[in-house]
């Protein structure tokens, strides 16, 4: 813990020298901010993913439960509202925006312009997508950078006093961080995996998971929905290899690094004990 509040007295350091109209406090709070960046619990996490989700409802037109849109979606989940520990939750938002989100409370987003886009078990992918970053808590991390993203703003804000004010109302753009943020390269692929192995396991047609990437794909690189998930004809060609049994997923090959690492450990001890009774029998 001392070397996070380190951090923080650096971060106070760097924008408070040589500022004389500097919000003490505003910095300080700043500083806490950075630690809790780094050491925010599950908890909180789940409490500001509820807080950012019920924010993000209030600032969209979120379609009714007799709503056409509503009622798709309520057929495509059918009765998939939780795996292991995790609730999901799910909503249309009317929009012609193609985009699709989720939050570390299992809440899932679905823009109206992303159906209208996809078919059935194209979109039965993307929503187990969405999925895999909630179970792979690939929002925990995505959480952590925008709550430190705040930290800087409200260092920012403490350097001018008359920002002070806007910078402790910051729910909207932590919201807007958390949508916009991107994924690793990693992590999508952990999450087309995990969407893959839903379509599977639920008996969906897994060639909707190449399909819906390709028709991504053809939005352009410049499409905010591409910007959290990038490469989407890349990704299409490295779900059809594994759905053709060309391939292996994420998870996969990880257990295959594992494994090989083991064994080789296993060969190395095994030859230096070969060794060792070898040259203990000269004693």
């Amino acid at each position: 813990m001392f070397k996070y509040t380190l951090i923080a007295l650096n971060l106070l350091t760097l924008f408070l020298t040589g500022c004389g109209d500097s919000n003490v406090p505003l910095a300080i709070e700043a500083g806490i901010d950075v630690v809790n960046a780094i050491t925010i619990s599950d908890d909180t996490v789940q409490i500001m993913a509820r807080e950012s989700s019920a924010f993000a409802d209030t600032q969209h037109s979120v379609a009714p439960s007799e709503n056409e849109y509503a009622k798709r979606l309520k057929l495509l989940v059918g009765n998939h509202h939780q795996e292991g520990e995790f609730d999901f939750n799910y909503k249309v938002y009317l929009a012609k925006e193609v985009n699709a989100f989720a939050m570390a409370d299992g809440t899932i987003r679905i823009y109206s312009g992303l159906m209208d886009m996809l078919n059935d078990d194209e979109l039965r992918f993307v929503i187990g997508h969405e999925m895999g970053h909630i179970a792979l808590k690939h929002i925990h991390k995505k959480l952590q950078l925008a709550y430190g993203s705040s930290a800087v703003r409200k260092a920012i804000a403490s350097i001018n006093s008359t920002a002070g004010d806007i910078a402790r109302s910051q729910l909207g753009e932590l919201v807007e961080v958390l949508i916009g943020a991107q994924f690793s390269q990693l992590e999508e692929k952990e999450a087309d995996d995990y969407g893959l192995i839903f379509m599977k396991n639920m008996g969906y047609d897994t060639t909707a998971a190449v399909s819906a990437l390709q028709k991504i794909s053809k939005l352009g690189n410049d499409h905010s929905f591409l910007s959290s998930h990038p490469a989407p004809d890349k990704r299409a060609e490295r779900l059809k290899l594994q759905i053709e049994g060309k391939t292996s997923g994420i998870e996969e090959q990880k257990e295959g690094i594992i494994n090989d690492f083991k064994n080789l450990l296993s060969i190395t001890y095994n030859k230096l004990l070969a060794i060792f009774l070898w040259a203990k029998s000269f004693f």
